[in-house]
């Protein structure tokens, strides 16, 4: 997603455990840092939804001063989740998050 997507400086799936899968994280970054803080921010998420009635969560999407973490739900089990720079086009990323997230849940249903 890195070279197709301008604006998307890292990906990676983990599992809704908290476990690394995939990863295209920059080296100082711990994969297994950010599968477990995803999975963490995701669980926390689904229930600030529920309890303020706003249905079934789409996406989580926090923003810091270099930049935007974007975590979504790729099927039962699995997550994506997303470095972004700030001035990332946050329109054409969540559309392709979309389209990704269904991707890898049909290829981990597959398995």
């Amino acid at each position: 997603m890195e070279a197709s997507t301008p604006g998307i400086e890292a990906s990676a799936v983990v599992s809704t455990e908290g476990l690394p899968i995939a990863s295209a994280m920059p080296q100082e970054v711990d994969d297994a840092v950010v599968a477990a803080m995803a999975s963490a921010i995701l669980s926390v998420s689904e229930k600030v939804s529920s309890e303020l009635v706003r249905g079934k969560l789409q996406q989580v999407m926090l923003q810091g001063e270099l930049g935007y973490v974007i975590i979504k739900g790729a099927g039962e089990n699995a997550l994506l989740t997303v470095l972004a720079r700030n001035d990332a086009n946050l329109g054409l990323i969540l559309m392709v998050l979309k389209r990704v997230s269904e991707e890898v849940k049909k290829l981990l249903e597959e398995e």
